[in-house]
């Protein structure tokens, strides 16, 4: 049986949290929601730069509508991660950014009550997408289910994508989806920009769940959650990342280079400075896990700053 994990400075109590509404708001690690924010831009841009007139009644619906969706796949990981053992043997955790959000292991939250929220979550992302499905077509219907079973399969049986090394390709599909979705409720249909712009974004978010897997390798395997990382082993794995990296950076050169993308976009490959410095710190470090803290920082400034500046660019440079 695996001995109850300990609270660390920084971590959730239930001191902390007296306030219910506080405490839930919290287990959805709301500083993480970010990428899904910087995700919807990228799609309101991405309809923008094709002379769509924005609804911003419909994009403020869409913003909150994905928002809910993450949060109730961190939500549900957590839960599922504290049945597994994963984040009560994760004796290597980097919180609040690997580990899990600790508020089942630290008793802010039980078990039940981390799962009843978790899928109260998602039932409000119902009827949002059906109403803007509504106005935007049964295309958005399909997205936004396959972005919940995404969510789900990711962490919950008999899928567990993540622990079956398959998490990358999951969680690069739903931040896809993100894109194509916000893109889609403005449209009205499928389009190929949402993806020109979409697909080095949400590589670079699947590199943050990937570096993430590295502190969190021991407590995982521990609890026989075989993603990737521990697949590879960290010496292998580490290679990965800068993979994943290059192959973000490659695609948006080559979609701007096809005139898929406006030229401005280009200037979103900068952030690769902070990719590839993540990488060689990672490479230095990927067996000491107390060291990734700055790589993993870069990491999430890397995929937001990507998916702000391809957003911008976008909304103001227009296809020839």
């Amino acid at each position: 049986m695996t001995p109850p994990a300990t609270s660390r400075g920084g971590e959730p109590t239930k001191q902390r949290f007296g306030s219910a509404p506080l405490r839930y708001f919290a287990a959805t690690r709301p500083a993480f929601l970010s990428v899904t924010l910087v995700g919807c831009l990228i799609g309101l841009a991405a309809a923008r730069a094709d002379g769509i007139a924005l609804d911003a009644l419909r994009a403020l619906v869409t913003v909150l509508f994905a928002l809910l969706a993450h949060a109730g796949a961190n939500v549900l990981n957590d839960y599922h991660d504290a049945l597994s053992g994963a984040d009560d043997a994760n004796a290597d955790r980097l919180y609040p950014f690997t580990g899990g959000s600790r508020f089942i292991q630290n008793g802010v939250l039980t078990t039940n009550q981390t799962a009843r929220f978790a899928y109260a979550l998602f039932g409000l992302v119902v009827p949002a997408g059906l109403w803007l499905a509504y106005g935007s077509g049964g295309g958005l219907i399909a997205i936004g289910l396959a972005g919940l079973v995404l969510g789900w399969a990711y962490s919950a049986p008999p899928l567990r994508l993540a622990s079956r090394g398959l998490g990358e390709f999951a969680i690069a599909g739903a931040w896809l989806l993100v894109v194509v979705g916000a893109d889609f409720v403005q449209r009205g249909t499928f389009a190929w920009t949402p993806v020109a712009a979409g697909v080095s974004f949400a590589l670079l978010v699947a590199d943050l769940l990937f570096i993430n897997q590295f502190p969190d390798r021991a407590g995982d395997e521990t609890a026989g959650k075989h993603t990737l990382v521990v697949r590879l082993g960290a010496d292998t794995a580490k290679w990965g990342y800068f993979a994943i990296a290059l192959a973000a950076y490659g695609w948006l050169v080559l979609q701007v280079g096809r005139y898929n993308l406006p030229q401005a976009c280009a200037a979103a490959a900068l952030t690769l400075v902070l990719s590839f410095h993540a990488a060689r710190q990672l490479r230095e470090h990927a067996n000491e896990p107390a060291e990734l803290r700055p790589a993993i920082k870069l990491t999430i400034a890397a995929a937001n700053l990507h998916g702000l500046v391809l957003a911008a660019t976008l909304a103001f440079a227009r296809h020839a």
